[in-house]
């Protein structure tokens, strides 16, 4: 809510939660927000408030969610493991003048959205035979709808980087660390290029500090921890990524960089629709 309350492009109208005495639900109240409490069915009864839904319950929810949305004519970003429509990572997804098409686009996971970056960056210049991230976030910044889609995440993290991230084969793993103070979230990406790279190392490396950029760009504590290696035909990336504190602690930078990602693919999509209409 506090960064599409930021936006330029996108006007935030209405919260939908489950729980009357919800904390969110009184704090979107407080910057104007309508808000109902009794979940889809309150969109349902009030379909012309909206145009563009963000869907941040779960994955088993969403597909319930996604049928009624599409009933009711609506665009929807899913921040679900759910991965109904076409996986979206804003700095590197390639449909960035037709998203309007798309009645559903996922954001992967918080974990995709911190790696396929790099994946894709390094598959731009050379075949990445096998990718392997771990995604490593403080315990206390996974809520109960991240710990019921453990499952779900590594699988379509590790799909996300193979259709979006260029890899033949991928594997993901996610760990929640207890340690107090919290960490933050901290991503490892290993990718086993083919054969024939030597020439290409300053090429890869650069490819991947470009992309680091345009992350930042809605993501500013997206930051790589070292400088990329490349040794025995393995690149080895490692990157952290701070919150910004808007509401949630800056440690919570996995919930941090799926917010930031989703909000500006809904300013992709609805940039895209408008100019849609002014054709």
């Amino acid at each position: 809510m506090y960064k599409l309350l930021r936006s330029e492009t996108l006007k935030p109208v209405v919260m939908i939660g489950v729980d009357p005495e919800s904390k969110g639900l009184a704090l979107a109240r407080e910057n104007g927000l309508k808000t109902f409490d009794n979940g889809i069915k309150g969109l349902e009864e009030n379909s012309s408030m909206a145009v563009i839904l963000f869907d941040a319950t779960s994955a088993k929810a969403h597909y319930k969610h996604a049928e009624i949305l599409k009933s009711l004519e609506k665009k929807v970003i899913d921040l679900t493991p759910a991965a109904i429509g076409p996986f979206y990572v804003p700095s590197v997804s390639s449909n960035e003048e037709s998203i309007e098409q798309y009645d559903n686009v996922n954001m992967v996971t918080c974990g995709g959205q911190a790696t396929v970056p790099i994946m894709k960056a390094i598959s731009n210049v050379v075949p990445v035979e096998y990718g392997e991230v771990v995604s490593t976030a403080a315990s206390k910044g996974a809520g109960p709808g991240t710990r019921q889609n453990i499952d779900e995440f590594t699988k379509t993290t590790a799909l996300a980087l193979e259709k979006v991230g260029g890899a033949k084969k991928a594997k993901a793993i996610i760990i929640l660390n207890p340690a107090n103070p919290p960490i933050l979230m901290r991503n490892s990406i290993f990718a086993k290029i083919a054969d024939g790279y030597e020439n290409k190392e300053s090429e890869i490396i650069d490819s991947i500090l470009k992309v680091v950029e345009v992350v930042q760009g809605y993501v500013p504590g997206y930051r790589l921890i070292s400088a990329p290696e490349i040794k025995d035909g393995i690149v080895k990336v490692f990157v952290e990524v701070e919150g910004l504190g808007d509401y949630l602690p800056k440690y919570a930078g996995n919930l941090d960089i799926i917010t930031s990602a989703a909000v500006r693919t809904g300013e992709l999509m609805a940039t895209s629709m408008a100019k849609k209409e002014n054709v």
